[in-house]
């Protein structure tokens, strides 16, 4: 009787998932082509084919669909019998920055729903201050925020730079106001930008937007662009 491997297994829930054998590798920890050899020796174990490659995407064919189902009720009988009990609902709540929330967090949450499938994950997104304040609090048990002042601790990311964007219609001409659109206080990114102008010496008049979905939504895609943006 032929076995299916429990590490092949996993390699193909996390391409499916993923959508990328790049990205399953990245979080497996290995190659591409190490993932690329486990889905083919699955596809010869089972007989059929699993995943249909192309040049911009992947995806799984109508077995793979098929076969999907079982293995994640593979995937939590196996951690049920190395556990030896019912599996446990585990809870994350997890602040992410507006500065830090973008394109990738989707694939980033299903990357971390594959591994662990029993993960229930409340995401809260809005300013590092107020972010930190609740971590600080005990209301979230790990927060993404930008570094605010002289606070120690945590694990630094990534480094990012700010720079300004303006419309292509913008005309502006030293010594006239410039007018800058942020989010309201206490955002942090707003503080800087306001200190940049001050030290050229640059009066503005600033368009503050309420912490709301709608300004929200902005700042995530101001953030893709790293950097803040006047008009």
């Amino acid at each position: 009787m032929t076995a299916l491997d429990i590490s092949t297994v996993q390699a193909f829930l996390l391409v499916a998932e993923l959508q990328s054998f790049t990205r399953a590798a990245e979080a497996l920890g290995t190659t591409q082509a190490a993932v690329s050899m486990k889905l083919q020796r699955l596809e010869a174990v089972v007989g059929k084919r699993l995943v249909e490659r192309s040049p911009r995407a992947v995806r799984l064919t109508a077995d793979g669909s098929m076969f999907a189902d079982h293995a994640r009720a593979l995937m939590d009988a196996h951690d049920r019998a190395l556990s030896g009990q019912q599996p446990v609902r585990q809870r994350l709540s997890l602040g992410i920055s507006d500065h830090v929330a973008g394109a990738e967090l989707v694939p980033l949450l299903a990357r971390l729903h594959t591994v662990s499938p029993q993960l229930s994950l409340a995401v809260t997104i809005g300013f590092s201050r107020s972010l930190l304040d609740g971590y600080d609090a005990g209301e979230l048990d790990a927060v993404m925020v930008r570094q605010e002042g002289s606070r120690r601790g945590g694990e630094k990311l990534f480094e990012d730079e700010f720079g300004w964007f303006a419309s292509p219609r913008l005309q502006w001409r030293r010594g006239e106001s410039l007018r800058l659109a942020t989010l309201a206080p206490p955002c942090g990114v707003r503080a800087v930008a306001i200190r940049a102008l001050g030290r050229a010496g640059i009066p503005r008049l600033t368009s503050a937007r309420p912490d709301s979905r709608a300004s929200s939504m902005r700042s995530r895609s101001c953030s893709n662009r790293k950097g803040f943006w006047s008009s």
